[in-house]
């Protein structure tokens, strides 16, 4: 009997690396949302910089764009904010900014002192569309086609990389490519 007991910690330390392993296998940014392939939740929010402007998710349709859930206490969303500005000014893309949980003044000097990438901002400083869309956090990036349904998910900071292999085959008139198959 004493003999088994010798074999306890072997064993859980072999689940335990096997664990780990899979873990490591795992992509954090692709963590799977509860919205993919459906439409984006309905809001009523005002917009960043006109507080006298009520958003809503029809401003949402039209074309393919991204949704980037941002704000100023974000380290990483810092990090990606120029590359942002470079994908709405030199490839054009249509990027919509959900401001979340944030403060109304800093985050509008935050886009006058850094630039602005977003064609508008929604103001979400209770969080209630972060919850809705089921934010972990900030950053993340949805790409949203042009009838309003949600159609991936990054969670993380956009960069080269990452539009290059995850973002640019949404928009096949930026791309080159056609829409990723779901």
């Amino acid at each position: 009997m004493n003999r088994v007991l010798l074999f306890v910690p072997v064993i859980f330390f072999a689940i335990l690396g096997f664990v780990f392993y899979t873990m490591m296998e795992h992509d954090p940014s692709e963590l799977q949302s509860a919205r993919l392939n459906q439409p984006f939740p309905a809001f009523q929010l005002t917009d960043l910089e006109k507080p006298e402007l009520t958003r809503d998710q029809s401003a949402l349709q039209g074309e393919p764009m991204l949704v980037n859930v941002w704000a100023t206490w974000c380290p990483a969303c810092r990090a990606e904010h120029a590359y942002l500005v470079h994908l709405a000014e030199q490839k054009n893309v249509a990027i919509i900014g959900l401001n979340y949980k944030d403060q109304r003044q800093a985050a509008n000097e935050w886009l006058v002192k850094l630039g602005d990438p977003y064609r508008f901002s929604i103001f979400d400083q209770e969080g209630r569309l972060g919850l809705d869309l089921g934010v972990y956090g900030a950053p993340e990036t949805y790409v949203v086609d042009a009838d309003g349904i949600i159609r991936y998910r990054h969670v993380g900071v956009v960069n080269e990389k990452v539009w290059q292999e995850k973002l640019s085959p949404w928009f096949p008139a930026i791309s080159g490519s056609g829409v990723p198959a779901s």
